[in-house]
């Protein structure tokens, strides 16, 4: 008999159900100020004493080397020899020599390059240099390693000695490539799922992550005694996952004692555990008990020296994150006193390193850096680089140097996945399925691993892949046809045409699309309704729901998202998170096989009742989420939800008077096309990707953030517009006083007449922006705002707009657009466009 969960049960069932922190408030340590930590790897005497020989018989230049880690792309062995160069590193989508198929033998070859040029100097005592990676699911940057899911999957999990293994498994994984560093586990406890990074994030509350941080580390970096051991990264300092708005690099408002308790609680284990490197973070920081705005982290003296070398009695060094410098105010990439005085002792400047290493000697030469705090820092990577072994072996004398089958854990990674699945609804057909069904396969994610692998996946987005990229992985769609028979299974992406009544079940894959970092910030403009950004999963269901077969939907995903209508949709609804490349992990509690498995993850982060439930942690006052942090079914308990209401706001979440037209909130409902003559291409979702037609080039630029704008590049007539497949009604709020508001930069003025327009079909309704455009070609940032009367005056019905935006030029014009929206209000703002100015 099975047991049945009405809705007004569900948070009875989980507290009877669930260990004692799951239902707790996210505070459970009440330290009142950092803790002193002692580290697994102690002092050793002999050691520090050669540290010292070493620093002591270098030079300025060559201790400035010591701390500059540029991009390989950037850097050659010969410049590793020429400047003393302390490490390197690769960024997401940087490969030896641009091959993004190259081998662990052509990685290793590249890294016993750096090596070799390292023991070529003209030091006294020949420091090796040190490679590292982001190694944050697995070796995620080499085609053929085994990706495991992304943080907030094992989160679900709640297993700590699987981190273990997984850490010990990536560890030997990028030893095979010759690297021995890697910038992990990242331990942010992320508070508003808006944030483009919460999937590096195991849990919303500290004590998972608290739980996982040591037993990564110590399957990761171990004690240095075994060639599988890698040097692990505690990142990012600190608060990263607290950020107002979710916005990546944005403004963590918290007290002191709520940066230890929930941001810092992570920290303890790991650096207890041995963790030798820390890296900075991007955010900033400002104290609400005390007042405190501290800035920038990177340039915290009292994040990173006062908190974490003194009080905490942190001995290893700290790393900066990608130009994370040049973020902080008053600096650039390659200049950043501040900086290195707060505490910074190895600097990521991937491009501007040569600038950096002049500017930087310059600094402690005219005394605005104390060489003190120099030989600090140097003193902090030569410990940290004898500790780890890098002067006792090069990296093709490892164990596994070269061995691509070493970059290979499939099982454990398939124990991953069947570990994180959470069952959120069970009202179907028992599961699993019996092996013989006839089974209809649909939906966008089913057969794709760049969906199912998510952001850092071979590339820095996850994007620009194929199927053919990932060389040792299964889609899910290949684990249902292996576990339910080939000729038992038909696959179609969107259902059409498909008879659904001709099958026993249907299955629907579908999900986010792969974004990392800023990329996928949802904006406050916007909502966490899924169906907003990708519309064709709700057409998908709508498909094929009501049919009299059952659907089985598998959410892949890196958030928590509102997806009522979805559920609505489903009689079964299991998040799948991202899962990485062994899809045969989903299948195996879908299918029945030849050992049976239940579901047993949790959730890691609480679940929307509504669209505008950004901030929705357990503990928080007024907590009342569709499903509760810390659930999960078990295939034997049947839920009974009854319909969930499906009521979105027209206007965002923010100040409800917002409508996203293309931007980081929403780039699905009125996608970017160019146009030119009879022809339209619509810009794919490969931001690497250039899109040509006679006339005009878009690529991706960045505006505000990594690329999170398009750039186009006119030479003769052409047309750059956002149209939808249904039209756009303005809501009543954002048409009152309402602006066509996007950011620009206009690298070229225009030559010839640029119109800019918003239409209802053929309704045309351009105005001339060539003047406009003319005055803003200085190459910087501006927030443009034309008045929505401005169109209506030229007959805009802002009930049926089906194109919200479309910039025409007839001749050489280049400029970059962003986050375009409908803003309530902006048209009364002092910098709004007149519309006697467009004419």
């Amino acid at each position: 008999m099975t047991a049945t969960l009405r809705p007004s049960l569900l948070a009875l069932a989980i507290a009877l159900a669930l260990p004692a922190f799951a239902h707790a408030a996210p505070v459970d340590t009440n330290l009142a100020d950092w803790p002193r930590v002692t580290s697994a790897i102690k002092k050793d005497a002999a050691l520090e004493k050669r540290v010292q020989e070493i620093v002591s018989k270098m030079t300025l230049a060559q201790k400035i080397g010591q701390m500059t880690q540029p991009e390989i792309k950037t850097a050659t062995p010969a410049d590793v020899t020429k400047y003393y160069l302390g490490s390197v590193l690769n960024g997401g989508g940087s490969w030896p020599n641009g091959n993004k198929a190259a081998s662990a033998k052509e990685w290793l070859a590249l890294a016993q390059a750096y090596h070799d040029a390292s023991m070529k100097t003209d030091m006294a005592i020949k420091v090796p240099v040190v490679w590292g990676t982001d190694a944050v699911h697995g070796h995620n940057n080499v085609p053929g390693a085994t990706l495991f899911p992304h943080n907030i999957g094992l989160g679900a999990a709640r297993n700590p000695k699987l981190m273990r293994e997984i850490g010990a498994a990536t560890a030997k994984a990028v030893r095979a490539t010759g690297i021995a560093w890697v910038f992990g586990p990242t331990l942010a406890v992320v508070r508003d799922d808006r944030w483009g990074r919460t999937y590096e994030s195991y849990a919303e509350h500290p004590e998972v992550v608290r739980s996982y941080a040591g037993e990564y580390v110590k399957g990761m970096q171990g004690a240095f005694k075994d060639d599988a051991n890698t040097i692990a990264t505690a990142k990012h300092f600190i608060g990263d996952g607290g950020t107002k708005n979710g916005k990546d690099r944005g403004v963590t408002e918290a007290s002191a004692v709520d940066l230890i308790n929930i941001h810092g609680a992570g920290y303890v284990p790991a650096l207890t555990a041995g963790a030798q490197t820390v890296m900075s973070s991007f955010n900033s920081w400002t104290d609400t008990a005390a007042g405190v705005e501290h800035g920038k982290l990177h340039g915290s003296k009292v994040a990173l020296t006062d908190i974490l070398k003194n009080k905490m009695g942190f001995d290893g060094f700290v790393v900066t994150d990608w130009n994370g410098i040049g973020e902080v105010k008053g600096c650039r990439n390659d200049s950043c006193a501040q900086a290195v005085n707060a505490g910074n002792d190895m600097f990521m400047v991937p491009d501007d390193w040569k600038a950096f290493i002049a500017n930087t000697i310059k600094q402690v030469e005219s005394g605005e850096i104390p060489m003190a705090r120099i030989d600090d820092a140097v003193t902090r990577i030569i410990r940290v680089k004898l500790r780890a072994g890098l002067f006792d072996k090069s990296p093709a004398q490892n164990a596994y140097a070269g061995k691509d089958d070493a970059m290979q854990a499939r099982a454990l990674a398939r124990q991953a996945v069947r570990e994180s699945l959470v069952l959120l609804k069970n009202e179907g057909p028992a599961l699993p399925l019996k092996r013989g069904q006839k089974i209809l396969v649909v939906g966008k994610s089913a057969d794709e691993l760049s969906n199912q692998s998510g952001g850092w996946s071979i590339t820095w987005q996850g994007t620009a892949t194929t199927n053919a990229d990932f060389k040792n992985a299964d889609t899910i769609l290949t684990g249902i046809r292996d576990a339910a028979g080939s000729d038992n299974v038909r696959f179609s992406i969107d259902a059409k045409d498909v008879d659904v009544t001709q099958f026993d079940a249907v299955i629907a894959v579908i999900g986010e699309r792969p974004y990392a970092e800023g990329d996928g910030d949802i904006h406050p403009s916007g909502t966490l309704r899924h169906s907003s950004r990708y519309p064709e999963d709700l057409a998908v269901l709508q498909a094929v729901a009501g049919k009299g077969k059952p659907v089985i939907t598998v959410m892949v995903t890196g958030r928590p998202v509102y997806g009522n209508d979805l559920l609505n949709l489903s009689d079964t609804f299991i998040s799948a998170w991202l899962p990485g490349s062994e899809g045969k992990g989903v299948s195996d509690l879908l299918i029945a096989g030849g050992k049976r498995y239940d579901f047993r993850g949790t959730l890691p982060f609480s679940w929307p009742n509504s669209a505008c439930q950004v901030k929705l942690n357990v503990g928080d006052k007024e907590y009342a989420p569709l499903f509760a942090y810390g659930y999960g079914l078990k295939a034997g308990t049947r839920s009974k939800l009854g319909k969930l209401d499906e009521t979105i706001p027209q206007g965002g979440c923010s100040a409800g008077n917002t409508f996203p037209v293309f931007s980081q909130a929403d780039r699905t409902s009125f996608p970017l096309a160019i146009r030119s003559g009879g022809q339209t291409t619509v810009l794919g979702a490969d931001l690497n990707a250039s899109f040509t037609l006679p006339g005009i080039v878009v690529t991706t630029a960045q505006v505000n953030t990594q690329q999170d704008a398009k750039m186009g590049a006119w030479t003769g007539p052409a047309m750059l517009e956002a149209r939808g497949a249904r039209a756009m009604v303005v809501p009543a709020a954002a048409a009152k006083d309402g602006a066509l508001r996007f950011d620009t930069m206009v690298a070229k003025a225009p030559t010839g007449k640029v119109m800019l327009a918003m239409r209802q079909g053929a309704n045309d309704t351009a105005l001339d922006a060539t003047s406009l455009f003319k005055r803003l070609a200085d190459g910087g940032k501006h927030t443009v705002s034309i008045p929505l009367a401005c169109f209506q005056a030229k007959g805009l019905d802002l009930t049926k707009v089906d194109t919200p935006f479309s910039v025409t030029s007839d001749g050489p014009f280049t400029a970059a657009f962003a986050n375009i929206e409908i803003a309530g209000g902006a048209a009364k703002e002092a910098d709004a466009v007149r519309c006697e100015d467009l004419k």
